[in-house]
C-alpha cells in the first residue's frame, strides 16, 4: 500500500497528542468511501478549514458500512480497495486516518494504514474483536452501543487494555428511545469518563432516525435530523468532550450513505468557530468540586 500507520511508540505519542488536543480534536469525513478522488476532495477541504482554526483533524471514512438496513443500500469499495484509498490520502495530505472494522481478521491490515481503528456501536462488546483490534497497537475508538449504559464502556475499554493497548478511546453516539429514534442524554459524556479514557462525541450519528425512511419500490433506509447538529454539538463541546466526530459532505443530498446525518462542508467552518468559542469558556472538561456546608451569613 506504500502508507504505514503509525508505530507502537509513535502511536503513544499519537494518542498523548490526542489527549492534549486544545481545546478539541476533530474527526471528520464522508460516511464512506465514494471514490479517491472524492476523499481526496473532503480530505484537503476539511483539512484547510481546521488547519485554519487550529484544530487536530484525524480524516474518517468508512470502506465497508457492513450494518446498512437494508441489502440493497451502498456499502462502499470494500476492505482491499477502500484502505489503497485510505492510505492514498494519508500519503497526499498527511492526514492520520480513522476507519471502522467489523470482523476481527481485519483489524491486521486496517492497521498498516489507520491510526485509529474504530469499533462500531453495534459490536462494542465483542470481546474478539476489541481484543484483535488492541493487538495491532493502534488507538482504538469505541462507540458505545445504542442499546447500552454508558457503564459498558469502561468494561469495553479493559478490553482493550488488557490486551496490552492503553490507547483507548470511547465514544457517545446516542441511545436508541422508543421506534426510528435515538436520543443524546449529556449525562453519559460525564458517566463515560469513568472509563479512565478520552471521551468523544459523536455529533452527527447521534441523530439518525435508523430505518426511518422508506424507499421507492420497497426497502427501508436512515433518516435523520441535521437541523439539529449544531443544538447537539453545543451541548456536547460545554460538557467538556475531548473529541467531536463528524461526518462531512460537500453534496449531502446525493450521498449514498446517511446524507440526512452528514453535515454541510458549506457550515462547517461556522459550526467549528462557535465549538471554539464554547469549548474556551466552559469548564466542562474539570470536576466541579460541590460544596454542601451550611452557609452562614458571612456568605
Amino acid at each position: 500500500m506504500g502508507v504505514m500507520a503509525t508505530g507502537g511508540g509513535e502511536c503513544s505519542e499519537f494518542f498523548a497528542e490526542l489527549k492534549a488536543a486544545e481545546p478539541f480534536f476533530v474527526m471528520a469525513g464522508p460516511n464512506v468511501i465514494e471514490s479517491a478522488e472524492h476523499c481526496l476532495k473532503m480530505a484537503r477541504q476539511i483539512k484547510s478549514v481546521t488547519d485554519e482554526l487550529g484544530l487536530k483533524l484525524i480524516f474518517k471514512a468508512s470502506f465497508d458500512k457492513a450494518n446498512r438496513t437494508s441489502a440493497a443500500s451502498f456499502r462502499g469499495p470494500g476492505m482491499e480497495e477502500g484502505l489503497k484509498v485510505l492510505a492514498l490520502v494519508k500519503e497526499k495530505l498527511n492526514i492520520p486516518i480513522v476507519t471502522d472494522v467489523h470482523e476481527a481478521a481485519q483489524c491486521e491490515a486496517v492497521g498498516r494504514v489507520a491510526d485509529v481503528i474504530q469499533i462500531p456501536a453495534f459490536l462494542c462488546r465483542q470481546t474478539d474483536l476489541l481484543v484483535a483490534a488492541a493487538r495491532t497497537g493502534k488507538v482504538i475508538n469505541i462507540k458505545k452501543g445504542q442499546f447500552c449504559a454508558p457503564s459498558v464502556m469502561g468494561n469495553s475499554a479493559d478490553k482493550v487494555r488488557l490486551a496490552g493497548n492503553p490507547n483507548v478511546m470511547v465514544c457517545e453516539r446516542g441511545t436508541m428511545f422508543g421506534y426510528n429514534d435515538l436520543i443524546v442524554d449529556p449525562r453519559n459524556l460525564e458517566w463515560m469518563r469513568e472509563a479512565g479514557a478520552p471521551v468523544v462525541a459523536d455529533i452527527t450519528h447521534s441523530l439518525q432516525q435508523p430505518a426511518g425512511q422508506k424507499l421507492e419500490g420497497g426497502g427501508v433506509a436512515s433518516g435523520g435530523l441535521r437541523e439539529l447538529i449544531p443544538c447537539i454539538a453545543r451541548a456536547c463541546v460545554a460538557v467538556g468532550v475531548d473529541g467531536v466526530f463528524m461526518e462531512v459532505h460537500d453534496n449531502p443530498l446525493q450521498a449514498p450513505c446517511d446524507g440526512p446525518t452528514q453535515w454541510p462542508l458549506r457550515n462547517l467552518k461556522g459550526l467549528l468557530e462557535e465549538l471554539i468559542a464554547i469549548a474556551k469558556i466552559t469548564k466542562g472538561k474539570e470536576k466541579m468540586l460541590i460544596d454542601l456546608t451550611p452557609v452562614g451569613e458571612d456568605f
